[in-house]
């Protein structure tokens, strides 16, 4: 596999990595608060994010199979699309099929030599986790095609990531854990649901079974992120409501206006797919523009950025009110 370290991350979609760093931050965070192991901390990171490179290389091969499959599959007329970055990397050829599988290998790989460290050092827990981990993980994408693909996501990165992270830390189970992941993981939820809201047309052409493509539109399927955002901070005053932190966590609630301009840049994405949004200083970091503008990409990206950054500020400020709560 001779391919240069920058077209690897592409392929492998760094750019969706902080999802997984600051969902991994706060339960972090919480475990450290309650005398958890930083070090075994920091390792379950780079197990994480290996995992999580791997599924996204495995999603997109099954993608590729499944596209070349289909009858109307035109490889220049595909390529033509602005708006899929999956998958384009095979279809183009900039990468071949043994290089992703040997790629997924290698991800999966240090993942679990990564797992079997800690389940050497912190107990039997590992296993379970790491296991559960593997099937989800393994099944993502098939399951992703029969309108499961929110469930996968809600799963891995809630009580496996927090369940797990918790016992690989403190070596102890919590059920407030179990609360504490909430507004956390629904905001990865919603991440998620933005790119399969976006990729309605291409989903259906593809076969694609979605939860967002089971609507008559993109316009109808927004009702579901405006439920997902409603219930992510809903979820943040449950965690006072049950005395799980105090008052600071509310401290969230800063980034609704976010949410706000979110909701309304896809509204006009489904209207317009090519109407690029205005940039505003608060949608920050958006790396590598120059290189999406220019082949047209820009307009997907932005609101993928943005989906991004709201799920990296909200838990970023969620962490900093939990160590308001707790810590101080």
């Amino acid at each position: 596999m001779a391919q240069n370290p920058a077209t690897i991350m592409e392929c492998s979609r760094v750019f969706a990595l902080p999802t997984t760093l600051f969902s991994w931050l706060v339960i972090f965070v919480y475990s450290w608060i309650n005398f958890g192991n930083i070090l075994f901390g920091i390792v379950a990171l780079f197990g994480m994010i290996f995992a999580h490179l791997g599924t996204n290389l495995l999603d997109d091969y099954f993608d590729y199979k499944s596209l070349i499959k289909s009858v109307n599959f035109d490889k220049a007329e595909y390529l033509k699309n602005s708006q899929k970055t999956k998958c384009r990397y095979l279809v183009n050829g900039v990468m071949k099929e043994s290089d992703v599988l040997l790629l997924i290998a290698i991800y999966y790989g240090l993942a679990l030599l990564i797992g079997g460290f800690l389940w050497f050092k912190c107990g039997n827990g590992v296993f379970y986790y790491t296991l559960i981990a593997c099937v989800v993980l393994i099944l993502y994408p098939f399951i992703s095609r029969i309108c499961l693909s929110e469930v996968a996501v809600a799963v891995a990165y809630g009580p496996i990531l927090f369940g797990g992270m918790f016992y690989v830390m403190t070596g102890t189970c919590s059920n407030e854990v179990f609360w504490l992941m909430l507004p956390s993981t629904i905001m990865t939820v919603v991440l998620l649901y933005i790119h399969t809201l976006m990729d309605y047309g291409f989903d259906t052409n593809e076969g694609k079974c979605t939860l967002a493509n089971r609507f008559d539109s993109q316009l109808d399927a927004l009702v579901v992120l405006k439920i997902l955002l409603i219930l992510a901070y809903v979820s943040v005053v449950l965690l006072c409501i049950l005395d799980i932190f105090d008052w600071q966590v509310l401290l969230v609630f800063l980034t609704i206006p976010l949410s706000c301009d979110l909701y309304k840049s896809l509204k006009v994405f489904s209207c317009n797919p090519a109407e690029r949004p205005v940039h505003k200083w608060y949608h920050y970091p958006m790396e590598h523009m120059k290189y999406f503008e220019d082949r047209d990409e820009d307009s997907f990206m932005i609101r993928i950025y943005q989906a991004r950054n709201l799920m990296m500020y909200f838990s970023l400020i969620f962490v900093i009110g939990i160590y308001l709560s707790l810590a101080i």
